[in-house]
């Protein structure tokens, strides 16, 4: 089975250590709440603003999820502290979209995915089935794994910050995007597929994805 995409918007970043010049200021005024927010989920409301994605059913993807904080909390084990609660809080893999939903007061459905090196296939095959309803989905996946001593484990990632994210709607015009790995040497491979489709659909008129299920 195969279900076309209509892309209306894209948008990525990418960052070797990390992503700079992020409007989360501007995006989340309020102080008390911009405190909590984790890398992912600055990035993440960053995206939903350049696609102008307002209000809608969101599918999220993520291989490595929240791994600082989920540093902070094996450092705290290990040296026999307390683990902050914040930090506890903020270490589920849809902690990013949580936030996004708050602060866009989005009450409809959030997925949120990880599946290794086909996190980004995986996205996309979820928001072309969900998109058959016809309504505007979100598709959006990030990597934020610029930890201490990342260097240690990581052999190919050369952009440890790095988020995609496309609106996207069903559609039965001829597709001509093909999903495939993106040419940008350094990127995890959990979300070079979407960011290949995102490179490709910034530099067309009606760009559209063919997803095969």
């Amino acid at each position: 089975m195969k279900i076309n995409l209509e892309i209306l918007s894209a948008a990525h970043l990418l960052g070797k250590k990390q992503i700079e010049n992020l409007h989360t200021k501007e995006l989340v005024p309020k102080m008390i709440i911009r405190r909590r927010l984790t890398r992912a989920a600055k990035i993440a409301i960053e995206l939903q603003d350049m696609v102008g994605f307002k209000d809608g059913r969101i599918i999220n993807g993520t291989n490595y999820g929240e791994l600082e904080v989920t540093v902070k909390i094996l450092e705290a084990i290990k040296e026999n502290q307390s683990i902050s609660p914040t930090n506890f809080q903020n270490s589920v893999y849809n902690t990013a979209v949580s936030y996004l939903s708050i602060l866009s007061e989005n009450k409809h459905e959030i997925t949120t995915l990880s599946c290794g090196d086909k996190t980004a296939r995986s996205v996309l095959k979820a928001g072309a089935i969900k998109a058959l309803d016809g309504d505007e989905i979100l598709l959006l996946c990030f990597e934020t794994i610029n930890i201490k001593n990342i260097e240690e484990v990581n052999s190919y990632i050369e952009y440890l910050e790095s988020g995609v994210a496309l609106k996207v709607k069903a559609t039965d015009k001829k597709a001509n995007i093909q999903v495939e790995k993106s040419d940008i040497v350094g990127v995890p491979n959990s979300i070079s597929e979407l960011l290949q489709v995102a490179q490709k659909a910034q530099n067309m008129k009606t760009p559209i994805v063919e997803v095969s299920i």
